[in-house]
């Protein structure tokens, strides 16, 4: 009856905003690797892994860096226009244009289904799981919004269209070119005001953070590099004094020890108004699914005591096709499609 109640609660207002950085795809892809068998690199492996190391053995010595931010960031400083920086950003952007999701559920399907339209994933990775995930679970239920705020290989942008499109692509009425984003920032000038999508991708962003409607805030593997302290402060601008935030709830899911990263995000908490787990499936968006809002509104101002859920109704852990995953959300989806049929208003 528990499970049932939640099923059936459904509620048009409320948001959740969640951002993704490397630790959510690694994530996802670590019990069912990338199908090529291609490796998610960190930045102090990213030379060796994405296959730099002979490029860097014949730069002068005072602009080789063993972290690949700092390399470029120097490279970028002596010549922006150089023939090793155009080299290091096509392999960069071959290596990760070619990855793709298993063929089998991931936790980028499961975010993906377990959020709405109210609700927006905006990640920092270069990766296309978010967005093939996006794709593939499209036509189940209405989808969360997804925003690329480092640039993504697997999205493009026409500046004639003012839209996105997948880089290349030639619609057949406009014949326009959806230019690739750009993937790479001199770490010492992050400038997110240089170009239309990275200012559009920061301003949808920004104002779902700002959003008095969004109550819950979920940060997945996101680490906040000190490379990203221009992110950070358009970030917290967005979300404001926590003190003021005393009814959100931000949750932080990082295989870091809790005070690290709590520490790390005490400008966006709340004293007491945060969850801490090192797994998805921790998660309230893993024990509510599609219903991240209804819990929120029902913990903190319920009605009567009947309207408080009670348990929870957790994602199983294991799915073996993605037909099996959908047909396991399918009476959640049911139940908001009914919502709207009855509420077309709301």
């Amino acid at each position: 009856m528990a499970k049932k109640n939640i099923v059936d609660t459904v509620i048009s207002g409320g948001g959740h905003v969640v951002i993704l950085g490397a630790g959510a795809s690694i994530a996802s892809t670590i019990k069912n690797p990338e199908p090529s068998g291609k490796q998610l690199p960190s930045m102090d492996n990213f030379i060796e892994v994405v296959g730099l190391k002979d490029i860097v053995e014949k730069l002068p010595p005072d602009l080789r860096d063993s972290n690949f931010e700092n390399l470029y960031s120097k490279l970028h400083a002596a010549n922006p226009k150089s023939k090793e920086i155009q080299e290091i950003e096509f392999r960069v952007s071959d290596y990760f244009k070619s990855m793709k999701l298993p063929a089998v559920p991931t936790i980028y399907d499961l975010l993906v289904l377990s959020l709405r339209s109210k609700d927006l994933i905006a990640t920092f990775n270069w990766d296309p799981f978010l967005y093939h995930a996006w794709c593939r679970n499209y036509n189940c239920g209405d989808s969360p919004q997804i925003a690329f705020l480092h640039g993504n290989v697997a999205i493009g942008y026409s500046k004639e269209l003012r839209e996105a499109g997948y880089p290349g692509k030639h619609p057949k009425d406009s014949g326009v070119y959806f230019e690739p984003t750009q993937l790479l920032f001199p770490v010492t000038n992050k400038n997110y005001n240089q170009d239309d999508f990275t200012i559009g991708q920061w301003e949808l962003t920004k104002d779902f953070m700002h959003s008095s409607t969004t109550k819950r805030l979920t940060i997945f593997g996101y680490g906040a590099p000190s490379s990203d302290v221009e992110a950070i402060r358009l970030m917290s601008e967005a979300w404001g004094d926590p003190s003021k935030r005393n009814m959100e709830q931000v949750e932080i899911i990082d295989i870091r020890p809790e005070e690290e990263v709590r520490k790390q995000w005490d400008k966006f908490i709340h004293p007491g108004h945060y969850d801490y787990g090192t797994n998805f499936f921790d998660s309230v968006i893993a024990h509510f699914p599609r219903r991240t809002s209804e819990s929120w509104f029902c913990h903190y101002l319920p009605i009567t005591t009947e309207d408080a859920f009670i348990g929870s109704h957790p994602i199983p852990k294991e799915f073996k096709t993605l037909q099996e995953m959908w047909n396991w959300f399918k009476p959640l989806i049911d139940q908001e499609e009914k919502f709207k049929a009855e509420s077309p208003t709301k």
